[in-house]
């Protein structure tokens, strides 16, 4: 029973893990679209987002996909997505 716990905890962790592997490329393409828009930001902001938007992919590079998807989604905040 305990065996069956352990692999039902593993397999959701997994699954867990593939979800915001597969979510960073997707908001770094909508980060790109609506950078490509030429947004209306102050030159502080689009500063921020473009420096949001590398460090959520070294992230997601690095594996930590839930801090990329957390650094990304501050980069979307800004662009108002």
């Amino acid at each position: 029973m305990i065996a069956k716990k352990i692999l039902l905890a593993a397999m959701l962790a997994f699954a867990t893990a593939t979800a915001m592997a597969a979510h960073c490329p997707m908001d770094m393409k909508q980060i790109d679209a609506a950078l490509a828009e030429n947004p209306e930001l102050s030159a502080e902001q689009l500063a921020e987002v473009k420096k949001l938007r590398a460090e959520g992919e070294a992230q997601h590079q690095a594996g930590d996909h839930a801090k990329s998807v957390e650094t990304l989604g501050k980069a979307k905040k800004i662009l108002g997505i």
